[in-house]
């Protein structure tokens, strides 16, 4: 048993130098996709939500795709309707910090609108249901 930990510890020490190791490191980022259908009902406490899931994990590759009614958090002038905060200072900040923000691609609100309208998202992103 020895043996077989002494080759193990080996070859990480082998793979580190030789910088395969760093690969590693890269394989355990965390990568997570928030939903957004309903700003209504989910947009300013997703957008608050994404803040801190970045405060507390930094690191953490995030993309938000919005769909159906969760566009209107990304649309020019957009505001929260309880409480009237604009979207588009929370929308940037987050973009700051390296949040990717998509459009469902099977939108029918977007094709209806100019996608200069569309706060932020440059360009838009046009997603599927299958995208990879």
């Amino acid at each position: 048993m020895n043996a077989f930990l002494r080759s193990i510890l080996s070859s990480l020490l082998v793979m580190s130098t030789l910088g395969l190791g760093s690969g590693l490191a890269l394989a355990d980022s965390t990568k997570v996709v928030y939903h957004i259908d309903d700003a209504a009902n989910q947009g300013l406490k997703g957008l608050r939500n994404i803040r801190n899931h970045l405060d507390v994990s930094p690191q953490t590759k995030i993309i938000v795709v919005t769909h159906a009614n969760g566009v209107d958090i990304l649309m020019d002038g957009a505001k929260d309707a309880k409480s009237g905060t604009d979207y588009a200072p929370l929308v940037g900040a987050l973009k700051s910090r390296g949040v990717r923000f998509e459009v469902c691609s099977g939108l029918n609100k977007l094709s209806a609108t100019s996608s200069s309208t569309v706060l932020m998202v440059s360009p838009v992103i046009l997603v599927t249901v299958v995208n990879g």
